[in-house]
């Protein structure tokens, strides 16, 4: 009785005292390299598919380092036991000969160094990479590691195959990670609309993409609206018919469908009639028309002593004289006759031209074509709307340039063609403010009243030095201004060369406000419009609500009477003038900022202040608000229809200021007083 229990429980108890013989994954690992170690070593494209396969089915991080390395030729195998490593160089030994530091393919344990002669590199060709590394991407978006699974998703953004969107979709219902999770799903609609065969599938997939405004989506439905032209006899049936095409008048629309074409649009017809009629010569359905080049050497070919026939080669200068010469040539020496336009007119009209989606399914198409309208309506819009952020961006520039202007022309009818030498002023004020002060936030908050101070007392000192001797002449204030403005733009090369200087901006101003793929406002752009705020405001305080400007309005109205009332015209176009020289310093910080810093900065503003300051009203705050909207708005559409010529549409918009104040003077908002009056 106890023999026979322990025959029974004995091979229960060889079970559980047997040792565990189970292999651990790296020497699985190890198993299957050595398995396929003649293919790895000499790959191609054609025999590399089994090993991939075996090594993906595999799976895990091991899988993934070994065919990274393997991609980016960083494999070795040791001559005499074909053991797979990673190798460096490592110098020469005493010998002189070649080593390299060698570790272990699958782990990295360092092996110490080899002789270099030893060991032979792995290249994979271009094509045995390429599916490398189609194989690796499953690997790489089911790994543990984030980071792994991240380089695998920007992989699959580069090149997603269709053996790719199982795993995928595997890897979705994986995921953890919100945000990656949500990318994976992008990528597998990008993939589902290029490779699924599963129409309902891709149609969905490309609805979901109807509030999406990014290029990729863009990129993902425009392939499948793509075409081509065909001709037959009959009205094609059982195709997905992209539009029928109506040489000489359709044209091609963006969604793969014909339009009429429309007067001063720019779009040629699809099709010309001698496309057309080539198209039936190409497919047998027409004869033969020799073209102009074959005309032309069958004429050169055929001409004996200078003459063809009757006609001789000299009278041949007109198109008409060439046809008639050719047709004796067809009448008497068997030259392919010649193809009216009424033939062909007749031949085209006879035969139905067409395009074909190449895409099968029209409900796919349909989807992608709705979507695709639904989204270029929203592009379209958003473009709309940062061509009108942009004129903003640029009327707040002109406005701050021109606000210091319109102070001093207003109240003192002095033309001041040194004005853009202030701006270049409280520029390079800002420079050495940044030169002094590390902190590019504390500097520009330092460089703004600074930039006021020194341009101030710049104003000052050349309203008392010079401009005060010249009221009333205001051609001699031009010339005595601009000698200044020469003499100022001198003096800033002498102390800061002719190199331009950087005006850094706070870490704070970088980047932009992104509201979709489409729409970006950088934060400059939006630093520079609240600063335009923040001063009209404040001049609005000043010329209001202080007593400098209520006397500076009142001898802009009237100086005689502001003279009778107690208050001193001189005085105050001192000080007005140096204050409106102040603001353009400040001017020069903000423009500083987004341009280089040069003694040529203000010349590029000058011209373009004193336009807003005319077009707007002169000495009027809401005028130079309003003249400076209208030439920035109007700036940024011209070059909208033009950009790659910013010059023209410079041109183009003086002709147009030209023209507006010839039927409007005295600017939008004229100014009542002594600015009108004289």
């Amino acid at each position: 009785m106890l023999r026979n229990l322990l025959l029974l429980l004995l091979p229960v108890f060889l079970i559980f005292s047997a040792p565990n013989i189970s292999a651990s994954p790296l020497s699985s690992f190890e198993e299957l390299l050595e398995r396929n170690a003649k293919l790895i070593q000499k790959s191609s494209s054609k025999t590399v598919d089994p090993v991939l396969t075996e090594i993906q089915e595999f799976g895990g991080q091991m899988a993934a380092i070994f065919m990274q390395s393997w991609i980016e030729k960083k494999l070795y195998f040791v001559k005499d036991t074909g053991a797979f490593v990673l190798a460096e160089p490592a110098g020469k030994n005493e010998a002189g000969k070649k080593m390299m530091t060698v570790k272990g393919a699958l782990d990295g344990k360092p092996l110490g160094k080899m002789l270099a002669k030893s060991l032979k590199q792995i290249k994979p060709n271009s094509g045995v990479r390429a599916k490398i590394a189609s194989a690796l991407v499953p690997i790489q978006i089911g790994s543990d590691d984030i980071e792994t699974r991240k380089i695998g998703l920007i992989a699959l953004s580069r090149d997603i195959m269709p053996s790719h969107l199982p795993p995928l979709k595997r890897a979705i219902e994986q995921e953890v990670d919100e945000d990656l999770k949500r990318a994976f799903q992008q990528t597998y609609i990008y993939g589902v609309i290029s490779h699924s065969d599963d129409e309902a599938e891709v149609e969905a997939a490309i609805y979901s993409l109807k509030d999406s405004l990014s290029l990729d989506a863009r990129a993902a439905l425009n392939p499948l609206l793509t075409s081509q032209v065909r001709v037959s006899k009959t009205q094609p049936e059982g195709q997905n018919i992209a539009r029928i095409i109506i040489p000489g008048r359709s044209v091609r629309l963006s969604d793969g469908t014909a339009g009429k074409q429309v007067l001063m649009s720019g779009a040629d017809p699809e099709l010309s009639l001698a496309t057309a009629y080539q198209m039936l010569v190409e497919k047998g359905l027409a004869a033969a028309a020799p073209t102009e080049d074959s005309r032309k050497e069958t004429l050169v070919a055929m001409a004996e002593d200078g003459q063809i026939g009757p006609f001789g080669l000299t009278t041949l200068n007109t198109d008409a004289a060439r046809n008639k010469a050719y047709d004796w040539l067809v009448e008497n020496n068997g030259a392919p006759p010649r193809v009216l336009k009424a033939e062909m007119e007749q031949a085209v009209s006879a035969h139905i031209f067409y395009a074909v989606y190449d895409h099968p399914s029209k409900t796919v198409t349909n989807a992608a074509r709705e979507v695709l309208a639904g989204i270029n309506s929203q592009v379209m819009v958003y473009k709309l709307l940062d061509l009108a952020l942009d004129g903003l961006s640029l009327a707040s520039i002109y406005f701050l340039a021109a606000i210091g202007l319109a102070i001093t022309f207003g109240v003192m009818r002095v033309i001041n063609m040194a004005h853009g030498e202030f701006i270049m002023m409280g520029a390079y004020t800002g420079y050495v403010i940044q030169l002094l002060v590390p902190s590019y936030t504390i500097s520009i908050l330092l460089a703004l009243p600074a930039a006021f101070c020194v341009t101030f007392l710049a104003g000052v000192a050349m309203e008392r030095l010079v401009i005060r001797h010249l009221y009333k002449r205001p051609l001699e204030t031009l010339l005595a201004t601009f000698g200044i403005s020469i003499a100022l733009q001198q003096i800033a090369k002498n102390i800061f060369g002719t190199q331009a200087r950087p005006l850094t901006s706070p870490a704070w101003l970088d980047g932009a406000f992104v509201v979709n793929d489409v729409l970006a406002i950088s934060n400059i752009r939006i630093a520079i419009f609240c600063l335009g705020l923040l001063f009209l405001g404040l001049m609005l305080y000043v010329m209001t609500r202080t007593r400098f400007g209520l006397e500076t309005r009142a001898v802009t109205q009237n100086p005689a009477m502001a003279a009778s009332m107690g208050i001193n015209p001189d005085r105050i176009n001192m000080l007005t003038f140096g204050f409106g020289s102040g603001i353009a310093g400040i001017a020069g910080v903000a423009i500083g900022l987004f341009s280089k810093v040069t003694s040529e900065l203000g010349s590029d503003y000058i011209v373009q202040s004193f336009m807003t300051v005319v077009v707007g009203g002169v000495g009027n705050i809401w005028g130079t608000l309003a003249g400076a909207a209208m030439i920035g708005s109007l700036q940024k559409g011209i070059e909208w229809f033009n950009p790659s010529n910013t010059l023209a549409a410079q041109t183009y918009m003086i002709i147009f200021i030209i023209l507006f104040i010839q039927f409007r003077p005295r600017g939008i908002i004229a100014l009542k007083g002594r600015a009108v009056e004289d």
